[in-house]
Formats: structure tokens, C-alpha cells, sequence
């Protein structure tokens, strides 16, 4: 679960993007040279990215509408 510090940080969606592909490059890479304890809490971390990013990740459309009434 996200804190409203959290959502307003990662609100654009390049951020969301990186946060989760550094992850995953670190799991790759941990996989590659043989450490599979490390490996797996990356792959879990980048699950969770994924989860909160961009499976259960609410942006506010109240902020964005700027349209002429």
C-alpha cells in the first residue's frame, strides 16, 4: 500500500517505469552470476512494483482535468 507521499512521488508514469526495470535488471543480474537469495528478493520486489504500479496504482483525473467549463 502506497502512502500519499508515495502516490504523489511516482505519479508520473516514467518513474513507475524505472522503479520497476531497475528491479528487474537486478534480478537478471543477480540471477546471472549465481545468487539466487538476492536474485528472488529482487524478482518479489519487482512484483510489487508491478502490483502497486501499475495493477493498483489510482491517478487523480480531478488534477488533470483542465478543461474549459
Amino acid at each position: 500500500m502506497l502512502s500519499e507521499t508515495d502516490r504523489q512521488f511516482f505519479k508520473p508514469f516514467w518513474r513507475r517505469v524505472v522503479a520497476t526495470l531497475t528491479c528487474a535488471v537486478w534480478a537478471s543480474i543477480e540471477w546471472l552470476y549465481d545468487e539466487p537469495m538476492w536474485a528472488g528478493f529482487a524478482a518479489l520486489l519487482t512484483i510489487y512494483c508491478v502490483w502497486n504500479f501499475f495493477y493498483r496504482f489510482e491517478e487523480d483525473d480531478a488534477d488533470e482535468d483542465n478543461s474549459p467549463q
